[in-house]
């Protein structure tokens, strides 16, 4: 039987009855509300806390692909319990969730293991892992029938962020896939509200003017801060490369404002990369 990795977190991150956790998604996709995105959506940045925390920013990305017809989403996540050079892949079998089985594009996968580039097969680094866990149920609501890529970044730099979206580049080329990446990424950690809406707004504008360029140098001088870094510029990226041309954020928000607590907050946001149609004229 192939390999299944079970979930890590349900019951604590979100809901282990698959009944309670669709209602759950589906409540913060109503609730979502924004002008339609224009152009073909091909990346998107989502947050990866607790359902209760950071579930309604993350909504907001996810109702804006809802029902798309993507073959594979590739979803890149932070490592929060291992260090380690590169990525981790899991290239073959599936993830499973409460709402059941996803099923990894082996083909695909397959493919970027046999670069013997910066991804590599390491099953053990996926299996405490949340942050690419919890994207899962709100994909499996909003998409249809979709394989999935999972890797979990490790070193985070510009450089393994470059080499990470090369690889990827030279596995996807010339593929007939539609493909939509997701970056896995929570802002600001733990500062009073003020100031982590100070931080997180230099993300903010970074990502709305689609600058990756702009917003690593800001990372690396320390003027913003993500757990999530490298995901999030590897997907803006690898959507520029797979045609995005451009970004929109369509919410932000942080601990403090579903808490009320405000002495040290965690920031989120929910932002997409599209491609847009040229108009005849």
């Amino acid at each position: 039987m192939s390999y299944i990795r079970e979930p890590a977190v349900s019951g604590m991150f979100y809901p282990d009855s698959p009944g309670v956790l669709k209602k759950e998604i589906e409540g913060y996709l109503k609730t979502a509300r924004f002008h339609p995105v224009e152009g073909d959506i091909i990346g998107l940045v989502s947050p990866h806390a607790g359902y209760m925390y950071s579930g309604q920013v993350a909504a907001y990305g996810y109702k804006a692909v809802m029902g798309m017809p993507y073959d594979t989403v590739i979803v890149i996540a932070p490592s929060h319990r291992s260090r380690f050079e590169g990525v981790a892949i899991v290239d073959r079998g599936a993830y499973r969730t409460p709402l059941g089985v996803v099923p990894i594009d082996e083909d695909l996968a397959g493919e970027i293991v046999n670069l013997k580039d910066v991804v590599r097969r390491n099953v053990e680094v996926h299996r405490g892992e949340h942050s690419l866990e919890v994207q899962l149920p709100f994909l499996q609501v909003v998409l249809k029938d979709f394989r999935i890529v999972p890797l979990i970044m490790g070193t985070q730099d510009p450089e393994a962020c470059e080499a990470l979206v090369t690889c990827l580049s030279a596995a996807v080329k010339g593929k007939a896939k539609r493909l939509l990446i997701v970056g896995s990424t929570d802002l600001s950690h733990y500062y009073p509200y003020s100031q982590a809406v100070r931080l997180d707004t230099v993300i903010k504008e970074h990502l709305q003017t689609y600058d990756a360029s702009g917003l690593s140098k800001d990372l690396q001088k320390g003027k913003c801060e993500a757990c999530g870094a490298g995901p999030m510029i590897a997907t803006m990226l690898l959507s520029t490369k797979l045609g995005a041309t451009t970004s929109r954020v369509l919410k932000y928000a942080n601990s403090g404002d579903v808490s009320g607590d405000k002495s040290g907050v965690v920031g989120y946001i929910s932002c997409v990369f599209a491609r847009t149609h040229a108009v005849k004229g």
